[in-house]
């Protein structure tokens, strides 16, 4: 076996070194400062031996030959290496946890990055408790943990390096016995290891589904007012932090034995000492003072193992939180540019959909052979039934899902040869629930183009009928608008959103409903923001109220993911079909 092999081997045996291999990528940028944080822990821990050695020549010099110069001499030796222990142990620290937090930074933006990277299906199927916990709390309890057992396992190994020299020193009879008595540590340890990472894989579920309540009961309170859903959430999160509790416990139930039996361990180990111990000092083979030095380093030795318990929870925590990280930068998004993707810098002829089909979930297709030619500068209309497929049309667009079958092209080229970036680029996009962030309304429109000078912004707002709103507000551009802009109405909120579309200046805009949760004089108002941006672009628009795309240049009707008809409003309702009986539907009283 040749020792690449021999290392790659080692490395997949031993957790602790698997998992800095690992985390070295994050570890390398301050790899001298670890390096030296962990090495002042190799002294820190050999000192404890020195202070044990010491107690030797004083109860043989002091106690037993009443030297007094020893008596003033030791005592200061004692103080003096406690001293310089506790100087190594605050600098080991300082350098250990700034190591660590630069780690943690750098793994939560990597978490980070990788999260901007995952497509649209990832979020459909993880809710944002789950995220925010793996993404954010993982990185915490990995970096951290990392480093604090990685300094926790040297100081212990050069510890018990030095205590077991001292212990074989002074008594190499006695320390076969304290180091046999050690062997009885391992077996538990091995034994509780599987019941944990269940029971830790449990607890991170369901904390994060804590996570997930809280951020429900912020998003929805008003949901929870209006339905008085007070006693709902709270029978929810009552079973949640039920659920906590018994998962802590059977913790407890399941690693807490290991303290009391490793008392009970080394109170035998102990025990047989001192009764071999006397033995010894009776027959002359090793003296008093050799008798206290191998008690002190003894108990020195065996002192931390009284919380291996909880140590092993911690190690453990920390190790299954590296896991976990790395199952997710082990992710790769379905949807991924071809490493010969072209630049689409402009849109001069049509988008065309070729026999596309498409499915959310595999074996269930939605959308089924679906045939439709967009010509630039037009404006096409997409109605039917809820939950026909039609914000799906409009999502496939800007690639957020990839198809099944079939292609999407725009100018004659499929979509999946072109670059994500720049396809998104080309899109501009107003839903019915548009996502505001928490900053001014100028930090948001600027959204849609950084680049824009204030002349700009101030002609998208009017463009989209808001210019007089802000010019009212007591910062005018510069005013907060809270967080997913709380601070402003439902018809504000879509028109700052229509302002950022104008500001993106794309030449595709697709409209998803964006008018549809409004009343009638709100609607008027964003009805004519959407015109303005829809003037000299190639419009997609997705509508409940017919009333709003009869003067598209072709409405697309959607039943069941299939196109059922197609033509202008007039053409459609001669045809006596399925948009016959949508609009019927909404205007019989009108007509009547």
């Amino acid at each position: 076996m040749n020792l690449k092999h021999k290392l790659t081997l080692f490395v997949k045996q031993n957790v602790l070194a698997k998992n800095i291999s690992r985390m070295w990528p994050y570890i390398k940028p301050y790899w001298f400062r670890a390096a030296l944080g962990v090495a002042l822990t190799v002294p820190v821990g050999a000192l404890d031996g020195a202070v044990a050695m010491f107690l030797k020549p004083f109860m043989d010099k002091v106690m037993v030959d009443k030297q007094p110069h020893f008596s003033a001499l030791i005592p200061f030796l004692i103080v003096g290496f406690t001293i310089v222990q506790g100087v190594l142990i605050y600098s080991s620290n300082y350098l250990n946890t700034w190591v660590a937090q630069k780690i943690t930074i750098g793994v939560k933006r990597r978490l980070y990055e990788k999260l901007l990277s995952m497509d649209t299906s990832y979020f459909d199927t993880h809710n944002s408790g789950e995220i925010l916990f793996r993404y954010s709390n993982d990185a915490e309890t990995a970096s951290t943990g990392l480093i604090d057992n990685l300094k926790q396992f040297l100081s212990k190994t050069f510890s018990s390096i030095s205590l077991v020299c001292v212990l074989l020193y002074n008594s190499w009879q006695l320390a076969l016995i304290a180091i046999a008595v050690l062997l009885f540590f391992v077996y538990p340890m091995a034994k509780v290891r599987k019941k944990m990472k269940e029971i830790l894989e449990k607890t991170v579920g369901n904390l994060s589904y804590v996570m997930t309540i809280y951020n429900e009961t912020f998003a929805g309170n008003k949901t929870i007012r209006s339905f008085t859903l007070e006693d709902e959430f709270k029978k929810r999160f009552h079973n949640v932090t039920d659920m906590t509790f018994s998962l802590a416990m059977r913790m407890v139930k399941g690693t807490n034995w290991l303290s009391p039996l490793m008392h009970i361990i080394m109170s035998i180990g102990v025990a047989l000492v001192i009764g071999c111990g006397s033995y010894l000092i009776v027959n002359g083979t090793i003296t008093s003072g050799n008798f206290v030095a191998f008690i002190a380093a003894l108990m020195m030795l065996y002192t931390p193992l009284k919380s291996v318990g909880n140590n092993y929870i911690s190690i453990q925590n920390s190790f299954l939180a590296i896991d976990r990280i790395f199952d997710i930068l082990d992710l790769q998004p379905n949807i991924k540019d071809l490493s010969t993707a072209k630049e689409l810098t402009e849109v001069k002829k049509d988008i065309v959909f070729d026999h596309v089909h498409f499915e959310y979930v595999a074996g269930r297709e939605v959308l089924h052979d679906i045939n439709l030619t967009i010509p630039v500068g037009h404006t096409i209309a997409l109605v039917g039934n809820s939950g026909g497929g039609k914000t799906t049309i409009s999502a496939l667009i800007p690639r957020l899902y990839d198809i099944k079958q079939g292609s999407i092209k725009i100018d004659g080229a499929d979509i999946k040869d072109i670059s994500q970036k720049s396809l998104r680029k080309q899109i501009a996009m107003v839903f019915q629930d548009n996502f505001l962030f928490s900053g001014t309304v100028k930090e948001n429109v600027l959204l849609g183009n950084e680049h824009a000078d204030d002349a700009t912004i101030w002609m998208a707002l009017k463009s989209a009928c808001l210019d007089e709103f802000v010019k009212g507000l007591p910062q005018g551009l510069d005013t907060q608008i809270g967080e997913r802009g709380i601070l402003l109405s439902g018809g504000q909120k879509q028109r700052l959103a229509i302002a950022r579309a104008f500001v993106k200046n794309a030449p595709i805009v697709i409209l998803d409903e964006a008018t549809s949760a409004l009343d009638n004089k709100s609607e008027r108002v964003v009805q004519e923001a959407l015109d303005n941006l829809m003037k000299n672009r190639t419009v997609i628009v997705i509508a409940h109220r017919l009333s709003t795309i009869q003067n598209a240049d072709k409405i697309v009707v959607i039943n069941d993911g299939k196109i059922a008809e197609q033509g202008t409003h007039e053409e459609l309702l001669k045809l006596r079909g399925a948009y016959y009986a949508l609009y019927s539907m909404q205007f019989k009283k009108q007509e009547a």
